[in-house]
């Protein structure tokens, strides 16, 4: 499905490790005032004064976090990085720094790996982050990203999993189970082009679904948006693994119990057409679809009024007793136990 439009194939082995790191390397320039020393070194220096770090990482495996039958490796550079960014956005801190390492093996030229890097500086560029290191190895078959991200924040502004109380307020950021449709779409198409490699596939009724999957965007905005309202989450996650693992994450940290209501989620028009289509219930890809990337948090009941009518939030639940579980209460007002059944990482 994709095309290879630059047919040129420069082997990496011409480079060598430390060439292949030099050319890959040569764009990235520094930004941040905490980086004072970043490629270059045997580590990178860091520097945020009276601020605390905050560190995550991210593996992406080819054949178990991506296809490149369908995953441009610009949009694998972009989203590799987004993925990272996530993680630093639900500690409400600020993204600041990352480090790329990545295994390839030589079914990959270099132009390949100018395309994955591609991505990861136009990623970089737009969330002002700075690429201070990493590494590069080989692999013997396929391709593996990791990315490790760095962010700051004042210590009274990081918040956690484990705050939420019985009667906080459930709100989740954008929409959610577009990324998981798009997926299926992908994974239709490319059977079809299997099947028949001259057929050009349509896919123009899919295009906001397809973009949630292949070209996520990462919620820094959100710390701005909840200062402004003056409004600091008791706890928060993002929502990579599914709204019904995350949820269940904020239950146990914080020992409460969670009403979620099916009539409150945020799903996009697109979605539920392409839910019909599929003959799946929008419901259930909505609370177990993965690679959303939105974030999940819980507020005081005494902030409903700064959030309410605001686009960028919905509220969708509220956290109970411990003791009265986590369920879903449905449009027919049935409560359904609620379980994990998104991503496993391990599956």
């Amino acid at each position: 499905m994709i095309e290879d439009k630059n047919p040129q194939r420069t082997s990496i082995a011409q480079l060598g490790e430390f060439g292949l790191i030099d050319h890959l390397t040569q764009h990235f320039t520094i930004g941040q005032p905490s980086t004072l020393k970043g490629i270059g070194d045997d580590a990178a220096v860091l520097d945020f004064k009276d601020k605390k770090a905050v560190v995550s990482t991210d593996l992406l495996i080819e054949g178990v976090h991506f296809d490149l039958a369908y995953m441009p490796l610009k949009h694998l550079g972009y989203k590799a990085v987004v993925v990272n960014l996530s993680d630093i956005c639900a500690m409400n801190a600020r993204p600041t720094q990352i480090t790329v390492s990545v295994a390839v093996s030589n079914r990959f030229p270099l132009e390949a790996m100018d395309e994955l890097f591609a991505g990861i500086a136009l990623a970089a560029e737009k969330y002002k982050v700075d690429v201070i290191g990493g590494d590069t190895t080989s692999s013997q078959k396929g391709l593996i990203i990791s990315i490790t991200a760095i962010g700051e924040a004042d210590a009274d502004e990081i918040i956690y999993r484990d705050g939420a109380k019985a009667t906080d307020l459930l709100v989740v950021t954008g929409d959610i189970g577009a990324a998981y449709m798009g997926l299926q779409v992908l994974e239709r198409e490319k059977q079809v082009f299997q099947v028949n490699p001259n057929s050009q596939p349509d896919l123009d009724a899919y295009t906001y679904l397809i973009e949630r999957q292949l070209k996520p965007e990462a919620r820094t905005d959100v710390r701005t948006l909840l200062h402004a309202l003056e409004i600091k989450p008791t706890a928060m996650i993002d929502i990579s693994d599914g709204l019904s693992s995350e949820i269940l994450h904020l239950c146990k940290q914080g020992k409460v119990g969670c009403n979620l209501y099916e009539d409150k989620l945020p799903i996009d028009p697109q979605f539920i057409n392409v839910c019909e289509e599929f003959n799946i219930d929008s419901t259930t890809v909505a609370i177990n679809g993965g690679e959303d990337y939105e974030l999940l948090f819980t507020i005081g009941i005494d902030d409903y009024n700064k959030i309410k009518g605001n686009p960028n939030f919905t509220v969708i639940g509220h956290m109970v007793a411990e003791n009265e579980g986590v369920h879903l209460i449905t449009r027919a007002d049935t409560k359904i136990g609620l379980k994990a059944r998104g991503w496993d990482g391990l599956e």
